[in-house]
């Protein structure tokens, strides 16, 4: 089952969660820095790279929304795309709620690292799940996808959108 929405061929929300997953979890990676070295530099990366990520989640969710209303009902990729999204809303409440409790310089006390900490535990799971729709369920792959299947620029994908 081919994605709803799609650039050039390839789904949009596919080519968008990268930067909320890539973002948030190197935010935890500076958060750790920090942790170890108090360097305030570290916390101010992590901080802006929590808030780089919520925008990214924000951007990529309502194209993975409309992926996962276009999946029949009744079905098991409905209910792995379910727990999915809601999983990945659980996991930028719990990065917001991070970014909203860290001081205005930017050094976060552990208690304000924790919330980050769970949600990257939480993104773990769901980008499994995702991956799961993916590869296992077939959802946002193309019907034609193959070894030799011709390149996503053709005209047939491109201009209907497909």
């Amino acid at each position: 089952m081919h994605a709803r929405v799609r650039l050039l061929g390839h789904p949009v929300h596919q080519m968008l969660v990268v930067f909320p997953l890539g973002l948030l979890a190197t935010a935890v990676v500076f958060d750790i820095i920090y942790l170890v070295s108090n360097s305030q530099v570290m916390a101010a990366v992590s901080y802006w790279m929590i808030a780089a990520g919520l925008i990214g989640g924000l951007v990529a969710a309502p194209f993975g929304t409309i992926d996962w209303l276009g999946i029949p009902a009744g079905t098991r990729a409905k209910r792995i795309g379910a727990m999915h999204g809601g999983g990945n809303v659980l996991v930028l409440l719990l990065f917001a709620l991070s970014f909203f409790l860290r001081d205005t310089g930017y050094a976060p006390g552990l208690a304000q690292m924790v919330w980050s900490f769970a949600g990257a535990a939480i993104a773990l799971v769901t980008a499994w799940l995702g991956g799961e729709l993916v590869d296992r369920l077939g959802i946002g792959v193309d019907e034609d996808a193959g070894i030799n299947a011709s390149s996503s620029l053709h005209k047939r994908h491109v201009a209907a959108g497909k």
